[in-house]
C-alpha cells in the first residue's frame, strides 16, 4: 500500500476500526475513508454500493459487525446471522464488482467448535459441533472467512480473513445487556464500588453517560437500583454470571489494529493458501496464546477498581465455552507478536472508562 492509497474502514467508530483507523493515521496513512452508521447502513445493499461508487477505495479493512456478549447472543439469535451476514455480503460483493485491490476481514475465534483441541490452530475450524450460545454469529462469521477464501481461488482476489480472540480497549461497549465479559465486568465492578461507597453522584453521571434499558442519570433512586439490581449490582455484591471457571484469551484492541495493519502491508493470500491440493483454513489467528480464567479476571478487576464488596458468580448461569485460547503459531510465523498482557491491559481499560466519564463532565 502506498501512504496515499484509499482505504475504506468499515466500522471505524467501533472498538477495532476506531484503533485500526487511528493505527493507520500513525503510521501515515493520509487517505482514510469511513462512515458512519447514520451516513451510510451496511445492510442496505443499494446504499452500499452507491458509496463504493462514489469513493472507489482500493483497499477495504471491514471491521464492522453485530456483535455482542453470552446474554445478547442467546437473545437476538436471529439478529447475529442476518445483519452480519447482510454486511458481509454488501461489502465484500461490491470490494469484488470494484476491482479493490485487498481486503481484510475480521471474524472471530468463536467460529472454532466448542469442544475443539486446545490451544485451536486454524484447521480445526467445521470439524465439530459449534458452541450452542453464539452459533448463529459463529456461523455467519465461517461464511464471511469462506467468502474471501472462495473468491480468491475463483477470480485471483487478494482477500485476507483474520480471527481476532476476545477483544477489549478504547470504545469499548460497556452496555450491560449487549457488551462482552470484560466491559461488562469493569462497568459493574464499577458501579458496585460507587454503590457501596454511596457515591449516588458517581452512579447518576454513569447511567447519564450510558442508560441501561432506558433508565438515566435523572431516574429516582428506586429505577436506578432496580435495574442495576437486574444485573447483579447491589451496594454490598456484584453478581456475575457462570462459575467463573472458563479460561478466556483477552488482546487489547489496539494491539488487535496493529497486527491487522501489519498483515495488510506484509500479507498476502498467496502467503497463507498452502501447497496442498485442497485449500482452506487460510484465516489467520490473532491473539495472545495466553489465557486467564473469568473469577481471576474478575479478582484483577476488583484489585484495580479497589471494590471491597463481594464477587459472588451465578452457576444457574451458562458459562459458554469453558476454553477457547487461539495457537498463534501461524500469526508469529508471519513475524507479529503482542505486548500488552491482561494484567496491564485491565488497568489501561479502567484509566480508559473513568477518563471517558471525567472527559463527558468536565
Amino acid at each position: 500500500m502506498e501512504k496515499d492509497s484509499k482505504i475504506y474502514v468499515a466500522g471505524h467508530h467501533g472498538l477495532v476500526g476506531s484503533a485500526i483507523w487511528k493505527n493507520l493515521q500513525e503510521k501515515g496513512y493520509t487517505h482514510l475513508v469511513g462512515r458512519s452508521h447514520k451516513e451510510l447502513d451496511l445492510l442496505d445493499g443499494v446504499a452500499v454500493k452507491r458509496f463504493f461508487d462514489e469513493e472507489q477505495p482500493e483497499y477495504v479493512i471491514l471491521a464492522a459487525a453485530h456483535v455482542g456478549g453470552i446474554m445478547a447472543n442467546s437473545i437476538y439469535r436471529a439478529d447475529f446471522i442476518y445483519q452480519n451476514l447482510q454486511i458481509q455480503q454488501n461489502v465484500i460483493g461490491e470490494s469484488f464488482r470494484h476491482g479493490v485491490k485487498k481486503l481484510l476481514f475480521l471474524g472471530s475465534t468463536c467460529i472454532y467448535p466448542r469442544d475443539a483441541q486446545q490451544p485451536m490452530k486454524e484447521d480445526v475450524l467445521l470439524t465439530s459441533p459449534l458452541e450452542y450460545t453464539n452459533e448463529p454469529y459463529a456461523i455467519a462469521k465461517i461464511a464471511g472467512l469462506k467468502m474471501c477464501e472462495s473468491f480468491n481461488l475463483q477470480y485471483g482476489t487478494n482477500y485476507i480473513a483474520v480471527m481476532p480472540t476476545n477483544l477489549y480497549g478504547p470504545n469499548d461497549n460497556f452496555d450491560l445487556e449487549r457488551s462482552h465479559v470484560l466491559p461488562a465486568m469493569i462497568r459493574k465492578i464499577h458501579l458496585g464500588k460507587c454503590l457501596m461507597k454511596g457515591d449516588e453522584e458517581a452512579v447518576r453521571k454513569d447511567l447519564s453517560l450510558r442508560p441501561v434499558e432506558g433508565v438515566d442519570g435523572a431516574a429516582s433512586n428506586e429505577a436506578i437500583l432496580a435495574v442495576l439490581a437486574k444485573y447483579g449490582i447491589y451496594p454490598d455484591r456484584v453478581e456475575l454470571w457462570g462459575t467463573g471457571k472458563p479460561l478466556r484469551e483477552f488482546l487489547w484492541s489496539e494491539e488487535m489494529a496493529d497486527a491487522s495493519v501489519y498483515i495488510l502491508e506484509h500479507v498476502d493470500f498467496a502467503d497463507v493458501k498452502g501447497d496442498g491440493p485442497e485449500v482452506r483454513n487460510c484465516h489467520i489467528n490473532i491473539g495472545t496464546g495466553k489465557e486467564i480464567t473469568i473469577a481471576a479476571l474478575a479478582h484483577r478487576i476488583q484489585e484495580v477498581i479497589g471494590y471491597e464488596g463481594e464477587i459472588r458468580f451465578n452457576p444457574e448461569k451458562p458459562d459458554g465455552t469453558m476454553r477457547k485460547l487461539t495457537d498463534v503459531t501461524k500469526l508469529h510465523n508471519l513475524g507479529w507478536h503482542h505486548k500488552i498482557e491482561i494484567e496491564e491491559g485491565v488497568q489501561k481499560m479502567y484509566d480508559w472508562y473513568t477518563a471517558d466519564h471525567a472527559e463527558m463532565y468536565r
